[in-house]
């Protein structure tokens, strides 16, 4: 089985491509003959990690892709590590805003994803689709959620789970000025992170890193 998450809407917008994505994700996969499924979780601390946790339980996957938007940037981002900190630049969807409070108190300082980032990005790059390794998802209800994802996987060994961040929609990015790409790209994308994690043991040796 394979779960993948997108948040609903925040930050005044109408939409949040990551939930549309991960939905047109799941039914690709589905057409493909994988047993997959999307769930949605909310825009807040905490309560976000909560409502993954449960569909942990309740699907019991084996490998767990979570989507978030990324306004402004210009590629699908196949996040690297996730960091144990929340520093909110705007309020999540509940009105918190936490200022350097860690996600998970006396955890690790950080989680590596475990989906093989290299490897998905080639095969995300061979569809023709705007794709980078991003060395870091922020420190807002994304990051959140990464770490703890990766946190609950400690304790689940041999599910596989990480973090994509998205661009806006097509329609998002052209009202903001901004790169934008179409949600069905993002949903091909997603697709081809999942299947290529089922299918890949070892990551691939290539460079994806950055100067800044």
């Amino acid at each position: 089985m394979i779960l993948l998450t997108g948040f609903e809407p925040f930050g005044g917008e109408s939409t949040n491509p990551s939930w549309a994505a991960a939905q047109r994700a799941a039914e690709l996969l589905a057409a493909q003959g994988r047993e997959a499924v999307a769930v949605e979780v909310p825009c807040v601390f905490g309560r976000s990690i909560e409502v993954l946790d449960a569909a942990l339980a309740q699907f019991e996957p084996s490998i767990v892709v979570c989507v978030g938007q990324a306004g402004g940037r210009g590629s699908v981002s196949l996040e690297r590590v996730a960091i144990n900190v929340d520093d909110a630049r705007i309020p999540d969807n509940a009105g918190n805003r936490p200022i350097d409070d860690p996600v998970v108190v006396s955890g690790p300082a950080a989680y590596f994803s475990t989906l093989p980032v290299k490897a998905c990005r080639e095969a995300v790059a061979a569809l023709g689709i705007p794709v980078e390794v991003s060395q870091t998802a922020g420190t807002y209800v994304c990051n959140h959620l990464f770490y703890g994802l990766m946190h609950l996987l400690a304790d689940r060994p041999g599910i596989r789970g990480g973090f994509v961040h998205v661009p806006f929609s097509s329609d998002q990015g052209a009202a903001h000025g901004q790169p934008g790409l179409a949600v069905e790209a993002m949903g091909e994308a997603l697709a081809v992170v999942a299947t290529t994690t089922a299918e890949t043991a070892v990551d691939a040796r290539v460079t994806a890193g950055a100067e800044h």
